[in-house]
């Protein structure tokens, strides 16, 4: 019987894949302060001599858990907006969606490293750049995904509007499940949305 190896390449690749989910779901869990080094690799199943050898210290693994955060809340979003219906109901469809995204562990990942870079220049000159580039998806997607034309007055505003809005949900779900009070707000904020942009067109 022969057994096939598994290239070194390719063996690590996956340990640093589960480096970065341990992180991730440690900043969720015990939150910027309370993620350590050795939690990560006991929880990823990662000899410590390896994990220091790729991420010698926490700032190191964490950084690279910027990158991967944004890879996964870019994926996430993409995902869900290609289950969406069309037609009737549509934009509050998308309030909603961006609204159980914003409430989303990923999201409290990455408000635990907003808020730890605050202070942090390393962490902030890795945080920083890559948040401006999910702004950006994030905003191209939802213009997208609402069918609305910016060169119009206005429409760039209650497309920023109404990311800020869900942001401040999700920030506002961190500390107790807000579900019901998020889905009543965004579906009122959707009849106001369909409202402005019916004038708009």
């Amino acid at each position: 019987m022969t057994t096939t190896r598994v290239p070194q390449e390719e063996r690590t690749r996956a340990m640093r894949q589960r480096l970065m989910d341990a992180t991730v779901e440690l900043l969720v869990e015990k939150g910027f302060g309370g993620t350590t080094t050795t939690l990560v690799s006991e929880r990823a199943g990662v000899s410590r001599g390896a994990q220091l050898h790729h991420f010698p210290t926490k700032n190191d693994l964490v950084v690279a858990a910027v990158g991967h955060l944004t890879a996964i809340r870019g994926s996430d979003l993409e995902q869900a907006a290609a289950r969406l219906p069309r037609g009737r109901g549509r934009t509050e469809a998308v309030m909603q969606m961006l609204g159980e995204h914003f409430a989303s562990p990923v999201f409290t990942a990455a408000l635990e490293l907003w808020v730890a870079a605050r202070t942090d220049p390393g962490l902030h000159e890795a945080v920083a750049p890559l948040e401006q580039h999910v702004g950006r998806e994030t905003h191209r997607l939802t213009v997208e995904l609402l069918g609305v034309d910016e060169s119009r007055p206005g429409v760039r505003e209650l497309v920023q509007a109404t990311l800020d809005l869900v942001r401040g949900l999700g920030l506002a779900n961190t500390l107790g499940d807000d579900a019901r009070r998020r889905r009543r707000i965004l579906t009122e904020w959707a009849r106001t949305l369909d409202a402005a942009l019916s004038k708009e067109s």
